[in-house]
């Protein structure tokens, strides 16, 4: 069984911030 998670937002307000805090991982974002 797996997991598919997605986070929906506009630009700049976080939602790589929030992804890693939530995996307590360090992933890049880039544009």
């Amino acid at each position: 069984m797996s997991l598919t998670l997605g986070i929906v937002g506009l630009p700049n307000v976080g939602k790589s911030t929030l992804f890693n805090a939530l995996t307590n991982n360090d992933v890049l974002a880039a544009n």
